[in-house]
């Protein structure tokens, strides 16, 4: 592993069936045919993924593509049937469960769409029972657990039992409770899939600012390509156990892989997705003094340009210009050209 990659997965199957390891050792890559043939099921086949330390990592694919076991395969709350997944040093494939134990209690936070809160438990006795589980004293562990309530907004609800918060608010707790660890690589399975929509969307904007302040190495399970965008540095496309393409979400876009991976795409809102710096043109000295930043999206930047009588000037994160932007190029790909 490279110092920059947080968890590296090789060639990760997870194949249902008796007698699957056996039969992944004289078939190194068999295809789904084949393993229809031989009364297997193949949950993942041959995933290979490199996450990088302090990414959003978000993982795509409809009902039944493998995302959710595929990242607790990474975890190994499922037991892959072969492969190689490297983190913090070790093969976690190999590790003990002795090991895999201090592993998640130490180094991994996990959250998934089903709160699973103790209902008998106050929120801060359920954003500290993970530190309570290490052994760590009451009056420590109390107190790491209230800065976590105040970082997810929930400063004042601490004596408040699960039953009477909102699903938003039970949400934040679930999210509190995998922090306190400070963990240093964070799996979140669907977390806001069951929130109402102004709630998801309050929820996602407090994950952003969690992650501008923790800058957490993440793992994101969804099926909203909305909020796929908004959140994810690359994202993984799964179809039938196999990962499609990895790419940054304008990669995706621009630059589909295969078919299936351009109709999963294909109704995407553009102008969210594609940035200034893919639609300039050849600089010219009638740039007005306006700038604009390479990497705004194009519906960021678009009532600017529209309200603009010429064209306006794109200038890289040093501020060096890299060409203009036109009505006519907003246009493009407001109205689906481009």
């Amino acid at each position: 592993m490279t110092p920059d990659v947080a968890l590296d997965c090789r060639n990760v199957w997870k194949i249902y069936g008796t007698g699957a390891e056996r039969f992944l050792a004289r078939n190194p890559s068999p295809g789904p045919d084949e393993l229809g043939e031989h009364g297997f099921i193949g949950a993942v086949r041959d995933a290979s993924v490199q996450i990088l330390k302090g990414e959003i990592f978000v993982i795509m694919g409809l009902s039944g593509s493998g995302k959710s076991t595929l990242v607790r395969c990474l975890s190994r709350l499922i037991e892959p049937t072969g492969g190689h997944i490297h983190f913090d040093g070790r093969d976690l494939l190999r590790a003990s469960p002795r090991e895999l134990i201090e592993i998640r209690r130490r180094k991994m936070g996990m959250v998934f769409q089903q709160f699973a809160l103790l209902p008998h438990l106050s929120v801060l006795e359920n954003t500290a029972f993970p530190l309570d589980i290490q052994g760590v004293d009451r009056a420590t562990r109390e107190a790491r657990a209230r800065e976590v309530v105040k970082l997810v907004g929930l400063e004042g609800r601490e004596d408040n039992y699960p039953r009477e918060l909102s699903g938003g608010q039970q949400q934040r707790v679930g999210i509190a409770r995998s922090l306190v660890v400070e963990p240093d690589l964070w799996f979140l399975d669907e977390p806001f899939s069951a929130l109402d929509p102004l709630i998801r969307r309050e929820m996602q904007d407090e994950f952003l600012k969690l992650q501008n302040l923790l800058h957490k190495t993440i793992v994101f399970i969804t099926h909203d390509f909305d909020e796929a965008i908004r959140l994810a540095d690359r994202i993984a496309i799964m179809k039938d156990g196999s990962i499609e393409q990895i790419a940054t979400p304008e990669e995706l876009v621009l630059s589909p892989a295969n078919d299936y991976v351009a109709e999963f795409t294909r109704h995407v809102d553009r102008a969210k997705v594609i940035r200034a710096r893919n639609i300039v043109l050849p600089l010219v000295e009638t740039g007005s003094g306006t700038e604009i930043a390479a990497e705004a999206t194009v519906a960021e930047i678009a009532a600017t340009v529209e309200s603009s009588n010429e064209p306006l000037r794109v200038v890289d994160t040093d501020g060096k210009p890299l060409g203009v932007i036109t009505r006519d190029a907003v246009l493009d790909v407001l109205l689906g050209r481009r």
